[in-house]
């Protein structure tokens, strides 16, 4: 009798952390795909506010951007957007898997029996992916920023402020954010 009741607690316990741990994968999943959506929409605001033969507002032609650079940030957007595309379909791939085999438990909804090593990949996948994309989209920015206030190689006061500060704290926030991938990996 002793020995059963220390079986159910110790299943009742073993239950808990799974749900716990369940919970905040799922929680997380959720948080790069939204995050990734802000990013999208990013990319999609870059490419509208840009068009072939736009003029920079510094009142000098020769800081006009030229056709290679709209083609650049063209491919940077589109690059940015896969990578977005990327993280985000295998954030959801992984929400779904736990959604499924959530579902066969009706009393508990947060029991799923999943692949550590499966779902720690996944994760580490999107996160990859949500970081390249920030990579490209940065990248796609000085574009847009060097299209809109001119060439940084003209010496553009305002561009060359924009892209420090832009680079500045973007760079940062990816150095906090792989920062903690790595020490949630790790420990």
């Amino acid at each position: 009798m002793e020995e059963s009741r220390s079986e159910a607690a110790s299943w009742r316990e073993e239950c808990e952390q799974r749900r716990s741990t369940t919970s905040i994968h799922v929680t997380a999943l959720d948080g790069l795909v939204n995050v990734n959506s802000l990013f999208t929409i990013a990319v999609f605001v870059g490419l509208s506010l840009t068009s072939p033969g736009q003029r920079s507002l510094e009142n000098n032609s020769a800081c006009d951007a030229g056709p290679d650079v709209v083609r650049n940030l063209l491919v940077f957007e589109v690059v940015s957007f896969s990578f977005f595309l990327f993280s985000s379909l295998i954030a959801q791939g992984l929400k779904l898997a736990i959604n499924l085999i959530n579902s066969k438990y009706v009393d508990d909804a947060f029991r799923a029996h999943i692949n550590k090593r499966v779902l720690r990949l996944g994760m580490l996948g999107s996160a990859v992916g949500s970081v390249m994309g920030c990579l490209f989209l940065l990248m796609s920015m000085v574009n847009v920023i060097q299209i809109r206030l001119g060439m940084l190689s003209c010496g553009s006061k305002p561009a060359v402020r924009a892209v420090s500060t832009l680079l500045t704290l973007v760079c940062t926030a990816l150095a906090v954010y792989i920062s903690t991938i790595f020490y949630a990996f790790t420990h």
